[in-house]
């Protein structure tokens, strides 16, 4: 099954190997078109899957706010998602 991304009308993710996980799917960093995503400062954390790191997600001027993050060191029970990115804040996912 195929996954996309999409943000202001554009793909940014595409991927037939995601991972779902407490309903988000998680793409690999490889099918994450990269040049949509810009560092953030914020990080979240969570007992059984560690620190989240965020990207703000811009596309053609529109911008969403830590709107795709990951986990750059999973714990152990979490590791299936390492370098696998999820969407969320105006980022549409959906299966294509």
């Amino acid at each position: 099954m195929k996954v996309q991304a999409k943000f202001n009308g554009q793909v940014i993710a595409e991927s037939e190997n995601t991972k779902q996980l407490e309903g988000n799917y998680y793409f690999p960093i490889s099918d994450v078109n990269e040049d949509f995503l810009k560092d953030s400062s914020t990080h979240t954390h969570c007992p059984w899957k560690g620190e989240a790191s965020y990207y703000t997600v811009t596309v053609d001027g529109a911008e969403g706010a830590d709107a795709a993050w990951y986990y750059p060191e999973p714990k152990d029970a979490a590791s299936a998602i390492r370098d696998h990115v999820a969407f969320w804040r105006g980022v549409e996912v959906a299966e294509v």
